[in-house]
């Protein structure tokens, strides 16, 4: 997953992958057509960066409910979801509903329109107390970048605790900070980045050590790191970030463009701690181009735009006709029975996939593991959630095998990174979709008999690949 506990492919793995790479390339002709004809236009055939994979990505022709199909006719349950952005499946009823609604009334004002005001109204009201007020815009990574800007027109400061793993958007990316990494260039915006390493409050503390007086305008932490393998934040850890600002007169920033989804009110609301600027994403805006930051009202006061020498915050589409529709549904849809629903499956769905991994493998049973079947009814408790947020980001796991996460948010992790890439081939021949390197976000199409599918999946896998594993 990115982290120094993945090790080389060891000479066996790599022969395995050569492998399934020509079973992949045979199966998959039209997918490969369409990416060498692409490379001619788009560099590497990309214009998305994560959507890579090797020996080339599919390229999908439809999506239905929780399945998506490719060129060359195969449908695979999609347990990718969009990384998170798709939470409603695909082609969702009410959310094209809305949208073909609005459209039938015409989509660029160049003025406001009642969609915005009523999805800033849900807004406030779902993730109170700790956004009063709210702007929209295009994405999680403007969300982030216009958090930031405001912490440090706040302040008048302007250095930005960050954490190694964290990743905020495209140019603020911080998930390599490996000394070859750091030489390369790179696209993150030129802000005064202090870079601390997640869940150590002693590294921190040096970091933070270090710096002038009164110099530090916002610490930008992520609930629960998600690009970098679904790592849960530690409630100490998190609560002396939240001290530290207060004590300091420094912004805390929660981005949870990814981690709003995994409690009703947010993922900082359910551990007990309450951000001075949250930044939310697409899941919020119906799926579709959104973003939006927001907090205590005396700061965002600052955009005012009927106060004299207000911030100017522009942006075409930051209240798009779709974006703002599709977010009224999509909001709505996504009530608290159905927030709960989904992350207590993907409690679950962890659960039963660890057992079956640690069973195969010959490890000791977790903790938390329950024999309960994965028809049974298990809740996303409070206590399961403090198992997670002792976790901790360089940690090594007992087995050579894992799966992170929390709720509907999940990464599998191995000690290898070529056992990653042949864990996603595997999962993709059985008729699954995952990110290739591991990252799993549910949707609400996902029901029991995906999940089991999942489950059997992953148990054909590690039989399959039981000694690569427990070598690596």
């Amino acid at each position: 997953m990115g982290t120094s506990l993945e090790n080389e492919p060891t000479e066996a793995t790599r022969k395995a992958l050569e492998f399934v790479h020509l079973k992949y390339s045979r199966l998959n002709p039209a997918s490969h057509q369409a990416f060498l004809s692409s490379c001619k236009h788009l560099p590497g055939g990309n214009t998305r960066t994560v959507l890579h994979a090797n020996p080339f990505p599919i390229t999908f022709a439809s999506g239905s409910g929780c399945t998506l199909t490719s060129l060359d006719g195969s449908t695979y349950v999609d347990f990718l979801g969009e990384y998170t952005a798709g939470i409603y499946g695909h082609n969702n009823a009410v959310i094209r509903g809305a949208i073909n609604e609005a459209l039938a009334k015409g989509w660029s004002f160049g003025g406001h329109s009642l969609y915005e005001k009523e999805l800033a109204k849900l807004v406030c009201e779902r993730f109170r107390p700790t956004i009063e007020l709210v702007r929209f815009t295009n994405s999680g990574t403007e969300a982030n970048m216009m958090a930031v800007a405001t912490a440090m027109a706040w302040t008048g400061r302007e250095s930005v605790l960050v954490f190694q793993g964290g990743y905020h958007g495209a140019t603020l990316s911080f998930r390599d900070q490996s000394a070859e990494s750091m030489r390369q260039k790179s696209l993150n915006l030129p802000h005064q980045w202090v870079v601390g390493v997640y869940n150590d409050i002693a590294q921190t503390k040096d970091v933070l050590s270090s710096l002038p007086n009164s110099s530090l305008a916002a610490i930008l932490v992520e609930p629960m790191l998600g690009s970098a393998g679904a790592i849960p934040g530690s409630r100490l850890f998190l609560n002396y970030l939240r001290k530290y600002a207060s004590d300091h007169g420094a912004l805390l920033i929660f981005d949870e463009v990814m981690t709003s989804r995994l409690s009703y009110r947010g993922l900082g609301h359910k551990i007990g701690i309450h951000p001075d600027l949250m930044t939310l994403g697409k899941w919020v805006g119906g799926g579709m181009s959104f973003g939006a930051f927001g907090g205590r009202a005396d700061i965002m006061a600052l955009f005012d735009p009927t106060q004299s020498h207000g911030l100017v915050h522009a942006g075409t589409f930051n209240n798009s006709i779709i974006s703002m529709a599709a977010g009224c549904a999509g909001c709505k849809i996504m009530d608290e029975q159905t927030i709960d629903r989904l992350n207590d499956l993907g409690e679950l769905l962890k659960t039963k996939t660890q057992e079956t991994i640690d069973s195969i493998l010959g490890m000791p049973a977790a903790q938390n593991s329950s024999t309960q079947p994965l028809n049974g009814h298990t809740k996303l408790e409070d206590s399961t959630l403090q198992s997670n947020q002792n976790s901790t980001a360089d940690s090594e796991p007992a087995s050579p095998m894992h799966i992170s996460g929390i709720g509907s948010i999940l990464a599998v992790h191995f000690r290898s990174s070529g056992l990653q890439s042949l864990f996603y081939h595997s999962m993709l021949s059985q008729g699954i979709y995952i990110a290739e390197r591991g990252f799993i976000a549910l949707n609400i199409e996902i029901g029991i008999a995906e999940a089991e599918k999942f489950v059997e999946a992953t148990g054909i896998f590690v039989t399959r690949y039981q000694r690569l594993i427990l070598e690596s």
